[in-house]
């Protein structure tokens, strides 16, 4: 229940979106605070959720569960880098999983802690959830921060964008610029219809990968954005919606958790997608699951030692 937390229980709260909510944090001051401003939230909204705190006899009856666990204060490193925080959120993840593991939880996780893609990794691994069933927010957050950076630049509404950043949720994430179409043309056909437009596609591909930066930057949290993206995750799920969404998802053929597109509904992931990008994409994609399961073997192996 940090700031990410927080900002999700609200969501879910207001939206009306859940029955019942399970708070859980170490800090026991905090957490009860929340609940009790959510409670007096509830007089002036339209439905009611039933708030408990700290509660694991819960968890076995939770369809979802929303990891947001972390330190925001870790992260501001010279290179922007997520996997600043996995030196707190890689020994939290493994007790969490345990937790969840033995009071029956056997929901869908959702993934919010990074660094994204390895601790979703971590989790399925600590749950022994099935992968389908284990999901990370992922580049569902990059892809709207993409999106609205296409649509500020043409002067559209980014929801008349759509498009995806693939791979790692962090620094070698890329924008599948094969993938983004606006008023249903794809992007680069519409630029050459549209030559008043400027569009530096290097550029606005940076302003995505560094949007959760330029954000930190200024109030040393991010919140809104991740948040929305982790409540549109959830309700689908619990909605059975089956909705199309770039999320963290265990990929076979390359052997790691990465975002692209999937199939979402009541259990997970229940289609994954092929796009057909580009040579050049295709080698990014592969470029970014490499990086991915290198880190993840290097904590893996960092663990075997201290066993």
């Amino acid at each position: 229940m940090g700031h990410v937390g927080a900002t999700v229980a609200h969501y879910l709260v207001s939206g009306g979106f859940v029955d019942e909510l399970v708070l859980f944090d170490t800090n026991e001051a905090k957490v009860n605070s929340d609940a009790l401003d959510l409670r007096d939230a509830m007089a002036n909204l339209p439905t009611h959720t039933n708030l408990y705190v700290n509660d694991w006899d819960q968890v076995a009856d939770c369809d979802v569960v929303i990891s947001a666990l972390g330190k925001s204060k870790l992260v501001d490193t010279p290179d922007h880098d997520r996997f600043a925080e996995f030196k707190f959120t890689r020994t939290q993840v493994p007790v969490v999983g345990q937790k969840l593991k033995d009071h029956g939880f056997h929901g869908n996780l959702v993934v919010i802690t990074n660094p994204c893609d390895v601790i979703t990794a971590m989790y399925q691994k600590a749950t022994g959830l099935p992968k389908h069933q284990v999901l990370g927010t992922g580049t569902l957050l990059d892809s709207a921060r993409m999106r609205a950076t296409v649509g500020e630049t043409l002067h559209v509404d980014s929801r008349s964008v759509v498009g995806y950043n693939l791979g790692e949720h962090g620094n070698s994430q890329f924008t599948a610029w094969s993938t983004v179409r606006v008023f249903g043309k794809p992007l680069l056909e519409y630029l050459k219809q549209h030559p008043e437009v400027k569009a530096d596609l290097a550029a606005m591909e940076e302003r995505a990968r560094q949007g959760g930066y330029t954000v930190y930057k200024g109030k040393k949290y991010t919140n809104y954005g991740v948040a929305t993206a982790a409540v549109r995750l959830t309700v689908t799920m619990l909605n059975d919606a089956l909705t199309e969404l770039p999320v963290s998802n265990y990929r076979p053929e390359l052997g790691t958790y990465l975002s692209y597109p999937a199939v979402v509904g009541r259990h997970g992931v229940v289609q994954q997608l092929q796009l057909d990008l580009t040579a050049e994409e295709q080698a990014k994609l592969e470029q970014t699951a490499t990086y991915i399961k290198e880190r993840l073997a290097k904590e893996e192996a960092r663990q075997a030692e201290e066993d």
